[in-house]
């Protein structure tokens, strides 16, 4: 667990599980939710579950939404089109088969479009891994869910994906002034330029 710029606690995640931040009474993605690891890690910080109000899923694979059932006083957003497969409690969209899981249809409250600002962060449509993936974006920090990773990876975009919306989400995102680069699993790097760059010539 790390402190990025001050405001946001960033949570590794381990095994399957993808990273969380944690801004305030806000996660962004929630890992699988079948170890203590979040919830350890708010506990060290003096954050209870029910402090949490706001989940933002990057997008609905279980490896990132599993863990919002934890949050029973939390409002769940998540762009349109990745909500269905949450509320209809589909394992394959979802990927949950891929872990051996099985999911419940959970309410999304908040269907994110393009454009839509969250606090200070604004959402950026990038499908790809799955159609309806998102960034959040602040001018600075690029929180990057699956699309980007740094080193220059990206999503795989074959379990709900499509590789040419890929190489338009990265076309779009590469024009971006990033300093700080959040990906959804793995390290989180300071010169997320470069990252963003390298991500973009693996398919340009």
């Amino acid at each position: 667990m790390q402190r990025i710029n001050d405001n946001i606690i960033f949570v590794e995640g381990s095994l399957y599980d993808s990273n969380s931040y944690i801004l305030d009474d806000t996660i962004i993605d929630t890992g699988t939710g079948t170890n203590n690891q979040l919830l350890t890690a708010l506990k060290k910080v003096d954050i209870s579950p029910a402090d949490i109000r706001l989940i933002i899923n990057t997008h609905c694979h279980f490896d990132h939404t599993g863990g919002d059932r934890l949050f029973p006083n939390a409002s769940i957003a998540i762009h349109r089109i990745d909500a269905p497969p949450l509320e209809e409690g589909d394992n394959i969209a979802t990927a949950a088969h891929l872990f051996g899981a099985r999911i419940k249809p959970i309410k999304v409250d908040l269907k994110l479009e393009e454009g839509d600002t969250i606090g200070d962060f604004e959402v950026i449509h990038t499908p790809g891994h799955t159609m309806g993936s998102i960034c959040l974006y602040d001018g600075e920090t690029l929180l990057s869910g699956d699309t980007i990773f740094a080193y220059g990876g990206f999503g795989r975009v074959d379990i709900g994906g499509n590789i040419q919306e890929m190489k338009k989400s990265l076309k779009k995102l590469v024009g971006l002034d990033v300093k700080y680069l959040l990906p959804g699993h793995g390290p989180w790097v300071e010169d997320g330029n470069k990252h963003l760059e390298l991500a973009y010539n693996l398919l340009f």
